[in-house]
């Protein structure tokens, strides 16, 4: 795909009204454009015949064949980047680790127009998702640049770090940020960490109600314990909390050992939550005692906090081009200084061993 033309989307939904609302929400971005609509599977397919996509929108419940089968027939055929927009991945972990491994690059929710912010958020959500898909690695081709457009930063929900105010502590804790390609990319590196490893805080950005049903999933697959973070959750050892969908989460020291803080707070990075958020608070409450690791995703959520944390004392790592779906957020954190280390994925659990198990300290 050429940087020097639009982004070109197939919107592929049986409901007439969402089609309409999805058109909407992107045509309000320059650099994407509509490359038509489709009511099934069986007209995208023709769609498609026509002319590729950059980028497939897809639903999951559609009448004569749905979602699913779909993009199994496109990735086994042709690879395109495929977003699924579903209130099915919503509902269970099942479906949206199906849509996932049969390799969606990104799940989104139905967009909601009942507030304006919501609708606005929405709009912050679909469109860069749409550019990350189209940066994704699925054919080897390299990535373009992305639009840049203004966003908050860590600031309006957590004051930066001061030196010298951080008391070490006991415990030692990990942080990690991811995006796009990270529900896998956490998945490979979770799966194999032993229960007695230290205790995770993660930021994916997912939606609002998805990240319950992804947790669930991992807490079923891995030997450590995975669970939505909740408000006051201890960070203890042989378990890891996600923030949840819609909220961010931050790391709050607690005598000699750290819980988490769930809060609302404005998009910060164009995200809620944000990696920026929990890398600052790390920073703050865990400095030397913390492991601040950013995976696969675009934009540059996280390399400001990952910066914090190495200033703070932490070890940080960013994961390397080769094994990124997107290698935008760990490349913005390598150019800014943030990375003491840059490492493949599957090096990213032997990492965490190293700092955190008891034979390792």
């Amino acid at each position: 795909m050429s940087a020097s033309r639009p982004i070109r989307v197939l919107v592929v939904d049986d409901s007439a009204s969402v089609r309409q609302t999805l058109c909407g929400i992107l045509e309000t971005a320059p650099d994407i454009e509509i490359l038509g609509t489709a009511a099934d599977p069986f007209i995208a397919a023709r769609r498609i015949q026509e002319e590729i996509p950059d980028v497939i929108i897809l639903d999951l419940e559609m009448p004569r064949m749905d979602g699913l089968t779909f993009l199994r027939k496109i990735m086994a055929q042709k690879p395109l980047p495929v977003i699924v927009c579903s209130t099915l991945t919503e509902a269970g972990s099942r479906i949206l680790f199906e849509v996932l491994e049969a390799g969606a690059v990104d799940v989104l929710p139905k967009p909601r127009v009942d507030t304006r912010q919501f609708l606005l958020e929405s709009t912050v959500r679909v469109c860069d998702a749409v550019r990350a898909a189209a940066r994704a690695k699925l054919r080897g081709s390299r990535p373009s640049r992305p639009l840049v457009e203004a966003k908050l930063s860590a600031d309006v929900v957590l004051p930066p770090p001061v030196p010298g105010r951080v008391v070490a502590g006991t415990d030692r804790i990990v942080c990690i940020g991811a995006s796009t390609g990270g529900t896998e990319a956490l998945r490979d590196v979770l799966e194999v960490l032993p229960a007695e490893s230290p205790g995770l805080v993660i930021v994916q950005h997912m939606p609002e109600h998805f990240t319950a049903a992804f947790a669930k999933r991992l807490n079923g697959l891995c030997a450590i314990a995975v669970k939505e973070a909740e408000d006051g959750d201890p960070v203890v050892r042989g378990r890891a909390l996600i923030a949840p969908g819609g909220r961010h989460l931050m790391v709050e020291r607690r005598g000699g050992s750290y819980a988490v803080s769930v809060k609302d707070g404005p998009l910060v990075a164009r995200h809620r939550p944000s990696v920026d958020v929990l890398f600052r608070s790390a920073a703050r409450a865990a400095a030397a005692n913390a492991l601040g690791i950013l995976l696969t995703g675009m934009g540059d959520d996280g390399a400001n906090g990952l910066l914090e944390m190495r200033r703070a004392g932490a070890q940080t790592v960013a994961q390397d081009e080769a094994s990124c779906v997107v290698f935008g957020m760990p490349k913005e954190a390598i150019d800014r200084g943030a990375a003491a280390k840059i490492l493949p994925l599957e090096q990213m659990h032997l990492e965490i061993r190293r700092f955190g198990l008891p034979a390792a300290r």
